[in-house]
Parts: C-alpha cells; sequence; structure tokens
C-alpha cells in the first residue's frame, strides 16, 4: 500500500489551515477518544435504568468490543512494522504534532481502530446515537493524517479493523452477556443490582 501522495496533500492541506484549526485539530486527536469513554459511561447508565437486559449487555459490551479492537490492532501493528510517514515520505510537510518514537509503528491506526469500534458499538447499543459517533470517528482517523502521524491507509484499515471486529462481538456475545445480566440481577447482590439496573427482579 502506497498513501504517501495523499497524506502529502492532506498534510499540504493542513500547514495551509488557519493556526486556530490546526490547533483544534490538535487537541481534538489527543483527547478525542475521552468522548467515547464517556458516551460508553452515558449508555451504560441509561441502560440500567431501562430495566432491560438486553440493553445492559449491548452497554457493557461497548467498552469491551473496543478494547477487543485494539488488542487486536495491537498485535497487527506488531507484525506489520510500518514506518510512521513523519520520518518515511521524502518532502512532506512537518507533523503538526510530534512524531512518535521509532518503533511505535503506523499500520493500522489505533486511535481510528477505537474510534471505529466504539462508534459501531454504541450505535448497535443506542441506534439514534450512529449520528453522532460515526462522524466523530471519521473526523478521528481523519485527523490521524492531517497532523501527520498516520497515512491514509492506516486510518482506512484502522476504521475497518475496528468497525468489523465491533459488530461481530457484539453480534456474537449479546445473548450471552443478557442472560448473565438477568442471572445477576436475580442474585440479590447490592452491588450486582447497583451494576446491572434493578429491572423487574427488584
Amino acid at each position: 500500500m502506497d498513501s504517501s501522495g495523499l497524506y502529502r496533500d492532506i498534510t499540504d492541506f493542513a500547514h495551509s489551515t488557519p493556526a486556530w484549526v490546526q490547533s483544534a485539530v490538535e487537541v481534538w486527536t489527543k483527547y478525542g477518544l475521552l468522548l467515547f469513554g464517556l458516551l460508553f459511561v452515558a449508555v451504560w447508565w441509561r441502560a440500567r435504568r431501562q430495566g432491560d437486559p438486553r440493553a445492559v449487555a449491548l452497554a457493557v459490551l461497548a467498552p469491551a468490543a473496543t478494547a477487543l479492537a485494539y488488542l487486536v490492532s495491537e498485535v497487527v501493528k506488531s507484525t506489520v512494522y510500518e514506518e510512521r510517514p513523519c520520518r518515511a515520505v521524502a518532502g512532506a510537510a512537518a507533523s503538526l504534532v510530534t512524531c512518535p518514537a521509532p518503533g511505535d509503528w503506523s499500520f493500522p491506526s489505533n486511535h481510528a481502530t477505537i474510534a471505529a469500534a466504539a462508534a459501531v458499538a454504541l450505535a448497535l447499543a443506542v441506534r439514534r446515537m450512529v449520528l453522532l459517533t460515526v462522524p466523530l470517528a471519521l473526523l478521528m482517523a481523519f485527523s490521524r493524517v492531517f497532523v501527520g502521524v498516520h497515512y491514509p491507509h492506516d486510518v482506512a484499515m484502522g476504521l475497518l479493523l475496528g468497525g468489523s471486529l465491533a459488530a461481530l462481538a457484539v453480534l456474537v456475545l449479546t445473548g450471552p452477556i443478557s442472560t448473565l445480566t438477568t442471572a445477576v440481577r436475580t442474585s440479590g447482590g447490592r452491588a450486582a443490582v447497583w451494576f446491572t439496573g434493578p429491572g423487574a427482579a427488584r
């Protein structure tokens, strides 16, 4: 894969944007994943108040599926050994953020993988949330190229990997986790009921 030409185009565009745009993208690319964490909490809190074991299962699976996608992404990184474009692409504009250290490989993008997995898993938990999470994931992926630390094909593969793994994990595990949630509720333990929501077993 060679997307260095598109990488140059995007990083050149990044340097042509106003300073406030560059600063905003730098903040987003650094801290944007925290927003998905807040959404995980909000979706879980909503689910536990609904009294529906399936809703709780989907809420719990969202961060779990995201973590799984991240781990797979790390395994792929450790086998591909693709150098970061901010060091490898001759004649490209300087990255807007510090180029990651040697040995922190480029393919696939962990940020894009995590964002896509979170976006898909959250959207499966709350369908209308797709209108928020998918654009946020795409923005995260684009920001990694914009600041100069990933090739376009890195983030494209990250989006594909994260989204597909999250969808598969949710599809396979929702039933078993729903059953487990019901069992936990009927156990009567205070902590268990607090975490899963009281539901019909209260």
